[in-house]
């Protein structure tokens, strides 16, 4: 093998490692926000479990910009949250999820 194929294998291990470290990331995230809405939705546990459940489909589909957020804001009122709330709420949740993915 080359020094330009290991350094080619290098790379491409880093990436695989990358992009499965950011799915894992963001399925932490997706699952605290999961939690958070339901407690604002006041469901049962059973019912946070269902929900946390669509939350992360949500998530894994793909459709659309962010499919979690649009979730989010099409089943939280503005009554009970605005978009901004859940902007904020997200980006803490992504910086609580990003924290335990990294080894202290």
């Amino acid at each position: 093998m080359t020094m330009f194929e290991e350094r080619e294998r290098g790379y491409e291990a880093k990436w695989v490692h990358d992009q499965e470290m950011h799915f894992r990331v963001m399925a932490r995230r997706d699952m605290i926000l999961a939690e958070w809405a339901a407690g604002l939705l006041k469901l049962s546990g059973a019912q946070t479990a269902d929900y946390t459940k669509a939350i992360l489909t949500a998530g894994m589909s793909g459709n659309g910009r962010d499919p979690v957020f649009e979730k989010l804001r099409h089943d939280l009122s503005p009554a009970i949250v605005s978009e901004q709330q859940i902007i904020a709420k997200m980006k803490e949740a992504f910086e609580t999820a990003s924290e335990k993915a990294v080894p202290a």
